[in-house]
């Protein structure tokens, strides 16, 4: 009994260890990223569609439970698609604006240290999505909540924003798509 105690102890610590490097190395940002591609838009009120509860609840209480089950999984890769292309634009938007903290206008690094907050609390939120997501296609039934990375990507929508019109006004910066 005790060496089962032992075992179970071991396998939980384990998984967290491994849960807590996988976290980490999905929010470290480094100069490796390909930042040729440029920043993907996102349709937002897709993505708020699909992690809309009201809309789940509607699904649930319409489809029969076969049905509803395979409909909510191909709408979690769906959302899981959505958080990993918020999760990308994030790590560009710290490259970009890790650039931009050498300005001399304080306004400019202001907005850059802004974006840079926003695009790593976004990571980490998407990173954390991502995990219940992954446990959302094992149980279907479970709730998703994508609400952090759907508000961290308007936020970070208007940082980046802001710092796009303070390092160059005549060019529009937009990293979600107008519906």
């Amino acid at each position: 009994m005790t060496l089962a105690i032992i075992f179970v102890v071991f396998a939980v610590l384990a998984l967290v260890l491994i849960l807590r490097v996988t976290v980490s190395r999905a929010l470290q940002v480094s100069s490796r990223d390909n930042v040729t591609p440029g920043i993907e838009p996102l349709d937002v009120e897709a993505f708020r569609n699909l992690v809309d509860a009201s809309e789940n609840a509607y699904l649930h209480r319409r489809l029969p439970a076969p049905e509803f089950r395979r409909v909510q999984r191909e709408r979690l890769r769906a959302a899981a698609a959505y958080i990993r292309v918020s999760g990308r634009n994030a790590a560009i938007l710290v490259t970009i604006s890790q650039a931009a903290l050498t300005s001399s206008d304080s306004q400019t690094v202001e907005a850059a240290r802004q974006l840079i907050d926003s695009a790593l609390l976004l990571r980490r939120n998407a990173a954390f999505a991502l995990l219940r997501i992954y446990v959302g296609l094992a149980w279907p039934t479970i709730g998703l909540s994508a609400a952090p990375v759907l508000l961290g990507y308007e936020r970070l929508n208007g940082c980046a924003m802001l710092l796009g019109r303070l390092q160059n006004p005549t060019v529009p910066v937009r990293i979600s798509v107008r519906s």
